[in-house]
């Protein structure tokens, strides 16, 4: 932070172009707001009860005030600003990790791009539950569409638990991307940062166009963004493969929307083992940052299709699944930048199958 911005863009540029080596025709990078971008707060509860802080906690591990900070969007900022006085009202216990007491330990908070919100309550037991008020909530948060309680009972750095209870009658939130709209269920990945997610989306979109494959294999599909922006525009049929149940279960609610563009369906699973019986014309994957791997690697090059495309939030990972598929010469690439005021970034290339004949 402090850098200025075109110089952050331009040096990441420099790093991901020299990760992925000479040859590479490049994309000009996309950027958007370099403050006020992301859509998700991940705040650690401090403080005591009737003066909570929501933020970090410092080296004794006391809470630190991050109320204020500069990378939440508008509506989330005003969210954010709204929620001590919330936790003071409903009388929530801040965990206090020195002593192992207390019981609220994050708020996690999403926003969508027309004001809703969904707010996750993580606690150490059940036993705060009842001071979950709704009603007390709404007269705080009136954006707020979805309210759950995580229960995470281990004292370890792992933020949020297996148990969910959701507490409203949504349990979805909307996220309307381009003309695709995503649903969020509360323990659903979705990128923090919209407008980029949006741009990334748009452009894999527009290489399907190009390519025109009636069938789309979408690997680590998640809510299924880069799948169902695929969906009639161009693919005929996508499958969705995604370890996270609750994901796919948010994608297949998505796809319905989508049902006169095309057929789909959302497999819960193994993203490194599944390949369907038949070959499909593209492969589409978004690893987390350990990437794809040498199984899945060795997978698509024995036996993959004529192009894939490949999202990536580390370039050094992808650097080397793409050494382990020599087979695949990368045809266009480009930097998003998903993370201003970061070194991380993201990354997506379009691959092809070398000899395969251009049309």
């Amino acid at each position: 932070m402090g850098e200025p911005y075109g110089d952050q863009v331009a040096r990441k540029q420099q790093e991901v172009a020299a990760a992925l080596g000479p040859g590479i025709t490049w994309d000009l990078p996309t950027v958007g707001p370099e403050a006020g971008f992301r859509n998700k707060a991940k705040l650690v509860v401090g403080g005591s009860r009737g003066e909570p802080t929501l933020g970090i906690l410092d080296g004794h591990l006391r809470g630190v005030d991050l109320t204020g900070c500069g990378l939440y969007e508008p509506g989330l900022a005003d969210i954010v600003h709204r929620l001590p006085t919330l936790v003071a009202d409903l009388q929530l216990t801040p965990y206090d990790v020195a002593s192992r007491n207390g019981e609220l330990k994050h708020l996690l908070v999403t926003h969508s791009p027309d004001g809703d919100a969904m707010l996750r309550f993580v606690l150490r037991s059940p036993g705060q539950l009842r001071r979950i008020d709704l009603g007390a909530i709404r007269q705080h948060l009136p954006e707020a569409r979805v309210v759950s309680v995580n229960l995470q009972p281990e004292h370890k750095a792992v933020l949020e638990g297996p148990d969910e209870q959701i507490l409203t009658d949504h349990d979805t939130l909307p996220m309307r991307v381009n003309d695709v709209t995503l649903h969020l269920r509360p323990q659903s990945f979705f990128q923090t940062n919209t407008a980029i997610a949006a741009a990334l989306y748009a452009r894999a979109r527009t290489w399907v166009e190009g390519l025109q494959p009636a069938t789309v294999l979408d690997l680590y599909c998640g809510v299924g963004g880069f799948g169902l922006h695929a969906l009639g525009h161009g693919a005929q049929h996508v499958v969705g493969v995604e370890s996270s149940s609750e994901a796919v279960r948010s994608a297949e609610l998505s796809a319905t929307a989508l049902a006169a563009a095309g057929t789909s369906e959302w497999l819960a699973g193994d993203a490194t083992q599944h390949l369907i019986e038949t070959t499909p014309d593209l492969v589409v994957m978004n690893p987390p940052r350990r990437g794809i791997g040498p199984e899945l690697c060795r997978r698509l090059e024995d036996g993959g299709p004529a192009h894939l495309v490949y999202s990536s939030c580390n370039v050094a990972t992808l650097a080397r699944d793409l050494a382990a598929m020599p087979a695949y010469a990368v045809t266009a690439a480009g930097l998003f930048d998903m993370f201003p005021q970061t070194r991380h970034h993201e990354v997506m290339v379009l691959l092809e199958r070398r000899g395969v004949p251009r049309t």
